[in-house]
């Protein structure tokens, strides 16, 4: 028995020896994510795509009331020391912490978007954003149409297209199956009450949505997700990603989705950086149809919107964002527009 606990105790050192390490060699991180990851990724996600659920939702909720459990019943039941309770709360977690990264996490330790492609970075000017907002406005006011239902089998195999053509040249991996298969949030209606559209599920290599999302957001959600799923942390890239694949479709609602699912980052940017009347006459040029969606859009999910759950989440995602080398926590879902503009003025000088 104590032979068997030195192997265990031995084997979860090296795996966090080999996880702090990658951290800290950028060399590893590299090799994790283009050479490692993805046979993991092809391995895991071969397993859960069998399961018709969220293995992974259902892991992390089995593992909290696990955790909040075991101590009353060893105690209680099994009449346990709180010193070994403890302890064996504590080698549960860093088994977890050890899976978790080994599994999906390492990826945060790899080059950025720039680093992998070689697009050099743009800073805002006022030219090269009124550049890049004036072309915008112009395709996503072309490219509206009214999407009221979501066709997944065409979701997914535009998304899985998209991601072929573009996997070359910038810098993503290609799915690692032809139908990659989403699942449904096992806690939809709590998920929507903290405002969070679909998830990346670390440990079985799966992607989840919301079950609540409407058509129109579902394509470009579908895209980010799935760029998660190809090793993708930054949520700034993956919306990047999944903008480029939306909009390079041939199907319509996609192509609209991928346009519409930047325009509040847009809209944002732009308040901060155009005067009041620059900004209101942006804002007139956008389509009405597409202005009323948007509202309509936000009042759906405001209405399903818990403050107080939402701050909390809110506040413990920008906490695991920095603590994973995203210095902006929350802020960089924004910073797609700045990857937009560098990627246009790539595109233009070449």
């Amino acid at each position: 028995m104590r032979y068997r606990l030195k192997i265990r105790y031995a084997i979860l050192g090296i795996l966090l020896f080999i996880t702090w390490a990658t951290q800290l060699i950028p060399l590893w991180g590299n090799v994790y994510a283009q050479s490692v990851y993805p046979v993991i990724s092809y391995c895991l996600s071969s397993f859960s795509r069998l399961v018709p659920f969220a293995t992974g939702d259902l892991f992390i909720f089995l593992s909290i009331i696990g955790i909040i459990v075991y101590p009353v019943y060893a105690r209680c039941y099994r009449k346990k020391s709180w010193k070994r309770i403890l302890w064996n709360d504590v080698e549960y977690l860093l088994w977890v912490y050890a899976w978790f990264y080994l599994a999906w996490g390492l990826n945060y330790s790899q080059k950025d978007f720039y680093g992998r492609t070689g697009i050099p970075y743009t800073a805002y000017t006022p030219e090269n954003f009124q550049r890049f907002v004036n072309s915008y406005v112009d395709s996503l006011n072309a490219s509206y149409v009214q999407v009221t239902s979501i066709n997944e089998p065409l979701v997914c195999r535009e998304s899985v297209r998209g991601y072929d053509r573009i996997s070359h040249s910038l810098g993503v991996h290609r799915p690692p199956h032809q139908s990659p298969r989403v699942k449904t949030m096992l806690f939809t209606p709590l998920i929507s009450m903290v405002g969070v559209t679909g998830s990346m599920g670390p440990f079985f290599c799966e992607f989840t949505l919301n079950g609540d999302l409407l058509p129109p957001q579902y394509p470009a959600t579908y895209a980010h997700e799935l760029a998660h799923l190809l090793g993708i942390t930054s949520e700034a890239e993956a919306n990047f990603y999944a903008y480029q694949v939306c909009t390079r479709s041939e199907a319509r609602g996609i192509r609209f989705s991928g346009y519409l699912s930047v325009l509040s980052h847009v809209l944002g940017n732009a308040r901060r950086l155009m005067n009041e009347e620059e900004y209101t006459r942006l804002f007139r040029r956008i389509r009405p149809e597409i202005i009323e969606l948007a509202q309509t859009n936000q009042e759906y999910w405001m209405a399903k919107y818990s403050p107080l759950i939402g701050d909390i989440q809110d506040w413990i995602y920008d906490l695991y964002l920095k603590g994973n080398k995203i210095q902006s926590g929350r802020k960089n879902y924004s910073e797609v527009i700045g990857l937009l503009i560098s990627y246009e003025e790539y595109k233009n000088n070449k």
